[in-house]
């Protein structure tokens, strides 16, 4: 191994590393994020968060099941759910654009989107 491949070999690691770092923090640091609410992959509603919804709690009822979801500061969590196993409540808050919660037993997914996320095409793998 020569001095130049070193070189090079060094130069794709920095590369790859700071392409990491960039595609990280370009598409997951969104200035407006929503709530989107699906049950059965349907997507029942979306809320953009606002200081007038801290603390407002929203029931979902449906034919699955019973959720009851509360907004924090821009956060969300399940509070109150009557699935058996109770996971989608002991996950907490979320608050990343991308994260989410799932109850099964209910069909609900509850994900955090961002604004800027309307694309046909997949930011990350773009």
């Amino acid at each position: 191994m020569t001095k130049g491949d070193k070189y090079l070999i060094i130069l794709i690691i920095v590369i790859s590393l700071v392409s990491l770092f960039y595609t990280k923090n370009s598409a997951f640091n969104v200035d407006e994020k929503y709530i989107s609410i699906q049950v059965d992959g349907k997507e029942i509603k979306r809320i953009i968060f606002d200081k007038k919804l801290i603390g407002k709690t929203i029931p979902i009822k449906t034919e699955f099941g019973y959720n009851l979801i509360e907004i924090g500061d821009e956060k969300v969590r399940v509070i109150e759910a009557d699935c058996p196993d109770q996971l989608d409540v002991k996950q907490g808050y979320i608050s990343k654009t991308g994260e989410i919660i799932v109850c099964l037993p209910n069909r609900l997914v509850i994900e955090i989107k961002g604004i800027k996320d309307e694309r046909d095409v997949d930011y990350i793998s773009h």
